[in-house]
């Protein structure tokens, strides 16, 4: 995938309606963590609730699973031939967006 079609093609159909600029634009990874602050807090939230009410071990593995999901989302990504910043950032983006589904 070629590397201006990366960071933006994310939700491309759903903003059809003359809201994405007409060129490519690059998408800093501090704009992805900033429209995932949602996201971020609930798992902080989470995470600090269990370390003080169950243990810090659980904390500990709420944490593994957050980097194994990044770690797993990254993988998927790369396999399927997008370059490394687009994986990062799709990466981080769709933990923290599947990570509030239920909510």
């Amino acid at each position: 995938m070629r590397r201006e079609n990366c960071a933006t093609r994310i939700h491309i159909e759903v903003w059809r309606q003359r809201t994405l600029p007409t060129a490519p634009e690059q998408v800093t990874f501090w704009a992805v963590l900033r429209g995932s602050l949602l996201p971020l807090l609930v798992w902080a939230g989470v995470a600090g609730f269990v370390c003080f009410v169950y243990d810090p071990i659980v904390a500990v593995v709420l944490g593994g699973l957050f980097t194994l999901s990044l770690i797993a989302g990254f993988g998927l990504r790369r396999r399927a031939g997008h370059s490394v910043r687009c994986s990062v950032y799709g990466a981080m983006g769709g933990v923290l967006d599947k990570s509030m589904a239920g909510f």
